[in-house]
């Protein structure tokens, strides 16, 4: 169905760091704030953290699901088909950030956001299957956390009475597990540790 560029050696370097990087500044950035109200929201805070929200969580994560597609499809420098999901939530999440951000930004009601979480609920339950089905916990326990980011999100997008600071505690947990699986990652396949991933 699609042409293959050319078949490329297998490269240990896949770009995983890089999503968990992005999405962890994203949730590090957005969850204290919506836990403890601080800084207060207004016009200059929301377009900043819409800013933070297209380029950190947004555009790495983006950029992390395209170079694992290509790498996937075209060159096949990848081969392990669990980073066919990994590319898959990378690419969803990473878009999912623009319009996040970029709401933010510019001011949007949240209220629509509470259906998009029904469909990310679901890829993050997709990815737990998956990484549990091959034997990656670490990962598994991220997508976890997915799972209840978009559940807590499905609240305060309604705002709903303690949504805000339920996703915000979750935002922040989940940001911390992605800083730790973030240098597990670059000292994993960086340096050849063997951190759990």
């Amino acid at each position: 169905m699609f042409a293959v560029i050319g078949d490329f050696s297998v490269s240990p370097f896949v770009p995983l760091a890089i999503g968990f990087f992005g999405l962890g500044t994203g949730y590090l950035i957005y969850g204290p704030q919506e836990l403890f109200g601080y800084p207060t929201r207004d016009r200059s805070v929301d377009i900043t953290t819409g800013i933070w929200g297209v380029w950190m969580p947004g555009f790495m994560q983006f950029l992390a699901g395209t170079y694992l597609f290509v790498g996937l499809t075209w060159f096949h420098s990848f081969r392990e088909p669990a980073l066919y999901v990994t590319a898959v939530a990378f690419t969803a999440y990473g878009v999912h950030w623009w319009a996040i951000g970029m709401g933010r930004a510019f001011g949007g009601d949240p209220r629509p956001n509470a259906f998009m979480c029904i469909p990310f609920v679901v890829i993050s339950v997709l990815g737990t299957f998956a990484f549990f089905h091959v034997h990656d916990t670490p990962v598994a326990l991220l997508f976890i956390g997915l799972a209840l980011v978009y559940i807590s999100d499905f609240f305060a997008s309604l705002r709903i009475p303690i949504g805000t600071q339920v996703l915000g505690l979750v935002h922040t947990v989940v940001g911390a597990w992605l800083m730790y699986l973030t240098i597990a990652a670059v000292l994993n396949i960086g340096l050849g540790y063997d951190l759990w991933l």
